[in-house]
């Protein structure tokens, strides 16, 4: 027997994209001899369809784009995710539930049992969970689905008020009761640099506990603030994974189930280091945030400090230098060395950049405040009022030639409220705001591994 894994970058609510993904998966599949292709949780809707999930003719789009890719299931089965109406009179509207497809009939479902409600998710609010657990046989083999969570009944305790074990059933051993030879799980896991060794750590350790192989497909790519590493693998029953597929890639692997049970070879990937990791996601997450908003160029201003530019950095690799313009906005007291630096730095990128002082409407500022001010010392008053022309320029800029305002604030600037409103808090992407000052400097030595980009003295 052939599987196929499927690790895909989908769309929220591109039911006609998210289809044609699908179904060149199959066939792809399909031409490789696989008798069984895995896609990820919620594919068919994108994860994760939030209140979309409360529309009715959403659902019903759903449905239609699940029947058409249970048409193209021919001499071929797929695993796929969905969300199907609860037709009793109690609980949730919807299961989130894993389908599997042959012959352009659902053959098999299993409802995701474990809801998570904490850190991003909060999926209780749209999802009655599944209460009952069953395998099916396919190709002479006994197979348990599950959907993400379900595995995830025990995982490390990052609070110290908190617990392993957040929930009181456990599907995998529920399952395992079945005796099925294989668990497969469909995932849409987040990408957090602390969680992706817990994660392989979880699977590993699920196949080793029950001594069955368990193959997991993640999703990957970006919607809206989620990020997706992707990651997915096979774990022989030993717990060592025998195939792992790339971070932040699409990719459709091909392989024999009888490796899992076999002596094959490991092809683990390592893990990189969290900055590489954070380098990625940060460029998969820009690159897909214009990408499925139909942007294609950003604008930000550039002060010579190590913030914007790793943003510029960051920016001119995901979107192409070409489609990233910097302005440079210096006051009277910016030093000459600061806007040779961020020119330097324009220069390196190969993005386009201008220079813009904003001392004549500072001075007019002043001026217009100078009779209700008088008797009185400047002070972060008047620095934030640069901080706030600033913000208007860039935004006239984004308004006039449709670029989208990235803002260069850090995780650990938002966390004090060291920052100005409606003044560098500005912006439609904040590209590293879920990222602490130190990393930035981590980034930035990152970008300049192989040469230097980003001159010494910002950094």
């Amino acid at each position: 027997m052939r599987i196929t894994l499927a690790q895909l970058n989908y769309r929220v609510g591109d039911f006609e994209g998210n289809v044609s993904l699908m179904n060149k998966a199959v066939s792809k599949a399909r031409d490789e001899g696989s008798d069984l292709v895995i896609f990820s949780e919620l594919c068919i809707t994108g994860y994760p369809p939030l209140d979309l999930l409360e529309n009715l003719k959403f659902l019903k789009e759903a449905d239609k784009a699940l029947h058409h890719v249970a048409a193209g299931c021919r001499g071929i089965a797929a695993i796929v995710g969905a969300p199907v109406i609860n037709t009793s009179p109690e609980g949730k509207k919807l299961f989130n539930v894993a389908m599997v497809l042959s012959e352009g009939r659902i053959i098999f479902t299993a409802r995701k049992a474990l809801l998570p409600t904490y850190d991003i998710f909060d999926e209780y609010r749209y999802f009655e969970p599944g209460r009952e657990f069953g395998i099916f046989e396919f190709r002479n083999k006994r197979i348990a689905v599950t959907v993400c969570e379900d595995l995830w009944d025990e995982q490390p305790d990052e609070n110290y008020f908190g617990k392993s074990r957040l929930y009181t059933v456990s599907p995998a051993d529920e399952l395992a009761k079945l005796k099925p030879e294989l668990i497969i799980n469909i995932s849409a896991s987040p990408f957090s640099y602390t969680r992706t060794t817990v994660r392989q750590e979880i699977f590993k350790g699920k196949a080793l506990k029950h001594g069955i192989p368990v193959v997991m497909v993640n999703q990957t790519g970006a919607n809206t603030e989620l990020i997706f590493d992707g990651g997915s693998m096979a774990v022989k029953k030993d717990g060592t994974i025998l195939h792992q597929l790339p971070f932040f890639e699409e990719s459709i692997f091909t392989f024999d189930l009888d490796e899992l049970t076999s002596g094959g070879r490991s092809r683990e990937i390592p893990i990189p280091d969290h900055t590489e990791l954070i380098y990625k996601a940060l460029l998969t997450g820009i690159r897909d945030y214009f990408g499925k908003s139909g942007f294609k160029k950003a604008v930000l201003g550039l002060s010579g400090g190590i913030d914007s530019a790793v943003v510029l950095c960051l920016a001119a690799e995901a979107l192409g230098n070409e489609n990233v313009t910097a302005l440079l906005l210096p006051s009277r007291y910016s030093s000459k060395e600061s806007v040779d630096d961020a020119v330097m730095l324009a220069r390196n990128t190969g993005v386009n950049y201008n220079i813009i002082s904003i001392e004549q409407p500072f001075t007019a500022f002043e001026e217009v405040l100078k009779p209700v001010f008088s008797g009185r010392q400047a002070d972060v008053t008047e620095e934030n009022i640069q901080a706030r022309i600033r913000a208007v320029i860039l935004m006239a800029w984004s308004n006039k030639f449709g670029h989208i305002l990235l803002n260069t604030s850090n995780k650990s600037e938002a966390a004090v409220g060291y920052g100005t409103l409606y003044g560098d808090m500005a912006g439609g992407l904040s590209v590293i705001g879920d990222v602490y000052k130190t990393d930035v400097y981590r980034i930035a030595a990152f970008i300049n591994r192989n040469k230097e980009i980003i001159p010494p003295q910002i950094i």
